[in-house]
């Protein structure tokens, strides 16, 4: 279906067929970039272009790339345009490996008036704005740091429905915590040693975003250990932590990270994430697959408890099962996942 856009013209660029993915489309970055004073939305009635005007501090060339450094803002254009039949929408979030880089990617339109969401009908270019909080990375032209989804109606599935499928295909290795969705918990007592994830260190080198397995993660991540099944996050601090529970996700749905409710603690689970038709699926290759949490903690230090619950995921039903599901067959590079990296580190 998302083909059938490229070839009808809702999708507008020379689409890659690697860009297609199991229920996205990835989008790359275009040429042109700008620094700029502070992230915005350009509101109903106004283009990007427009409010651009006021807030660019200068253009970057990203066609031999460039280095977006740490604690800046940037706005970038996007390769592709969008021209959405009036039934279609869109939601956009960062890919896993934008996300595990704590490198802060977000959607934008013309008219927008909210981060990585594209109304019915939408006609117009696509910009990115980029702001890496923990490393400065080199960008280049073509790179692919977000994806998009579409959607004809609602699709997300109530309670009632999420313990039914649950009954049919479960969804967790043990019991499944439902309200609002799909509760998930961290996993602070590992089955070997002490280690349960990663800090970002403050200063470090700079990552290109087009080296894979190439860093050593020592030089830009410290160890978490917990020897009680417990660690205090610090205040301004990133963390790559792991779910306890192993997740699946049926080949004929798909599901959204969204955030827990924020009286539970001082810190923030990465609430873009998106889980692909077949992520943790044993005939995909992945049996066992548990969610990788960008934990951020916010005003105060704060305690965080084995087995506390720290998100949830929204499932969202598939008009029909996809060719391909997330795994071996694209050479997926999270499927049957523990605690991990992103793919720029070298195991």
């Amino acid at each position: 279906m998302i083909r059938d856009l490229v070839a009808g013209g809702a999708i507008i660029g020379e689409v890659e067929p690697n860009q297609l993915q199991p229920a996205s489309l990835d989008l790359r970055l275009g040429r042109r970039a700008w620094r700029i004073r502070a992230s915005f939305l350009p509101g109903e009635g106004h283009t990007v272009a427009h409010r651009l005007g006021g807030l660019a501090m200068h253009e970057i060339d990203l066609g031999d790339g460039a280095v977006l450094e740490k604690g800046c803002v940037y706005l970038v254009e996007m390769a592709e345009r969008l021209a959405l039949p009036d039934d279609v929408s869109a939601v956009a979030n960062a890919k896993s490996s934008t996300g595990r880089l704590d490198l802060l990617t977000r959607a934008i339109t013309d008219g927008g008036t909210e981060f990585d969401r594209i109304p019915r009908a939408y006609r117009g270019p696509l910009y990115a704005e980029i702001c890496p909080r923990s490393f400065s990375v080199l960008a280049r032209a073509g790179q692919r740091l977000n994806q998009v989804r579409f959607r004809r109606g609602r699709s997300a599935l109530d309670d009632d429905t999420l313990r039914h499928l649950h009954a049919r295909a479960p969804l967790v290795n043990g019991e499944a915590m439902i309200s609002d969705g799909l509760g998930f918990s961290v996993d602070l007592r590992p089955a070997d040693g002490s280690m349960v994830g990663w800090r970002a260190k403050p200063h470090t080198g700079l990552i290109a975003l087009d080296r894979l397995n190439h860093y050593a993660p020592s030089d830009f991540w410290e160890e978490v250990h917990a020897r009680d099944g417990r660690i205090i996050l610090d205040p301004g601090a990133f963390y790559i932590l792991v779910s306890r529970e192993a997740v699946t996700i049926p080949p004929d749905h798909a599901a959204e990270m969204a955030p827990y409710l924020a009286m539970v603690g001082e810190f923030r689970v990465h609430y873009a994430g998106f889980f692909d038709p077949g992520f943790g699926w044993a005939e995909a290759g992945g049996a066992g697959s548990r969610g990788v949490l960008e934990v951020r903690c916010h005003e105060a230090p704060f305690v965080l408890e084995h087995g506390q619950v720290v998100g949830r995921l929204v499932y969202e039903r598939m008009v029909a099962e996809p060719d391909r599901l997330y795994g071996a067959p694209l050479a997926s590079n999270y499927q049957g996942q523990g605690l991990k990296l992103s793919k720029h580190f070298r195991a």
